[in-house]
């Protein structure tokens, strides 16, 4: 009972914390840090913790502790990130001066600027898409069979398949990463809005070329969640367009369609079809949300706490990490095979993902639990202030969509992402260059002409 009140307390302080950082928490209007709080830490994290501390989870992960004490120890841990985090997001507010309501609402209505200069923007798009396209065709080229397709021929070695597509890619992930993954989603969303705004035909073919390689990235190696993540970035756009107004209806019939994918994948790729499997709270989909992962947060509690040394930084990108001469080593793939060792060698298990502050732990300890939870809100509210008062151009509100869903998933992902995220990094330089370039161009071209004039007079 203790527990209980201890976790109903922190949820409410937390709630409203994020509520007045963000602007608002209803489920019809979703943002970058209402999104985070539903999914990342409520629906992810924090439910789990409750049940796992009244040791009522009944669940593999758990069993698999060295001491219950670390049931105990892991969940003040995750009531210290629901309040440490939006705390202090609430403090960069006050200093930056951010009302979350108000201008959450003015982002909100405002349309977005048409912008000029629409052929040398088609030609600049017509060039971004060739290259995403291009890292496509390159994806399928070095893959040795594409799940999605190996799956529609009845293959019964589907998750051999998965792990394979995505942990064993035999080119290079940078490409596949960058200018596939990231890339396609963001440049669907631009076109889409160019499109809306200019109802020409150039850009429906722009669209429809992007959106159907974003589509096929995030599916072809049979990954539940990128297509549903997918989804969302197109119902976020859709939002922000004021194209749709969701309302509680139209929420629970898009809720429902969602269910009923889930489980139409959880029956072909993964060959559950027990109903039991889809009802229990410890198990199936249900239990892959609330167990599956922040189980891996507390096994890591155990591993880096008498059982190994903590990393140090080796956790951190190894284009930083090849100055030093070290090797990459992430703790959700050192756990994995720590703790399932067997479904490493069998190829069918890859990494034990969970909330950052497992990593952070990993690598620095409590202090990486402290001060990790500090910087990673910071970061995440920093980013949610600077595009809300950016304006709201179809490039900045793609790429403020593109963070709102992508963050979310990094936030029970890693913690190194959000120390240095190589690819945030490449996808600001690569859409972001022209346009600076084009500007300084202009500026320069402003400057010679007022030069010219006041010679002339």
């Amino acid at each position: 009972m203790v527990y209980f009140l201890i976790w109903a307390a922190v949820l409410v302080i937390s709630f409203n914390l994020f509520k007045k950082v963000s602007g608002s928490m209803s489920l019809l209007t979703p943002n970058l840090l209402s999104i985070t709080f539903y999914y990342s830490l409520l629906a992810s994290t924090f439910i789990g913790s409750l049940l796992i501390v009244l040791e009522i989870d009944d669940h593999y992960m758990i069993k698999s502790l060295s001491d219950d004490y670390y049931r105990y120890l892991g969940f003040f841990f995750i009531c210290f990130i629901m309040l440490v985090m939006p705390l202090t997001m609430f403090l960069l507010n006050k200093l930056a001066g951010f009302n979350g309501e108000k201008e959450f609402k003015s982002y909100l209505a405002a349309p977005v600027y048409k912008e000029e200069n629409g052929s040398q923007l088609f030609y600049l798009y017509c060039f971004f898409t060739a290259m995403s396209l291009g890292a496509i065709g390159y994806t399928i080229l070095k893959i040795d069979a594409i799940p999605i397709l190996q799956l529609l021929k009845g293959s019964d070695n589907l998750a051999e398949l998965r792990i394979d597509a995505s942990h064993n890619f035999g080119g290079s992930t940078v490409i596949r990463n960058i200018f596939g993954v990231a890339l396609a989603p963001i440049l669907s969303m631009v076109t889409f809005i160019y499109f809306y705004q200019r109802k020409e035909l150039r850009w429906f073919v722009l669209f429809a070329l992007t959106t159907g390689g974003a589509l096929f990235m995030a599916v072809y190696d049979l990954s539940k969640a990128p297509i549903f993540f997918y989804a969302i970035t197109v119902l976020l756009l859709l939002i922000y367009l004021r194209i749709i107004k969701l309302t509680w209806l139209r929420l629970a019939i898009l809720g429902g369609f969602g269910v009923i994918l889930l489980v139409v994948m959880y029956v072909f790729i993964q060959g559950v079809t027990e109903p039991s499997s889809f009802l229990s709270y410890n198990s199936g989909p249900i239990g892959r949300i609330l167990l599956s992962q922040v189980g891996p947060f507390y096994l890591h509690l155990d591993l880096f706490t008498d059982r190994m040394d903590l990393l140090y930084g080796q956790s951190l990108p190894s284009s930083i990490l090849g100055l030093y001469d070290m090797e990459q080593v992430r703790s959700a793939r050192l756990a994995m095979e720590v703790f399932y060792p067997q479904k490493v060698e069998e190829g069918t298990a890859g990494v034990l993902n969970t909330i950052f502050a497992a990593e952070a732990y990993a690598n620095f300890g409590y202090a990486g639990i402290l001060l990790g939870t500090i910087y990673v809100g910071a970061v995440i509210q920093i980013i949610y202030m600077l595009f809300i008062r950016l304006p709201k151009t179809p490039l900045f509100l793609a790429l403020f969509i593109y963070f709102t869903v992508n963050i979310p998933r990094i936030v029970i992902g890693g913690f190194a992402d959000f120390l240095f995220n190589p690819m945030w990094i490449a996808v600001l330089v690569i859409l972001l260059t022209p346009y600076v370039l084009f500007y300084l161009y202009r500026l320069v071209k402003k400057f010679r002409k007022n030069s010219m004039n006041g010679q002339l007079s």
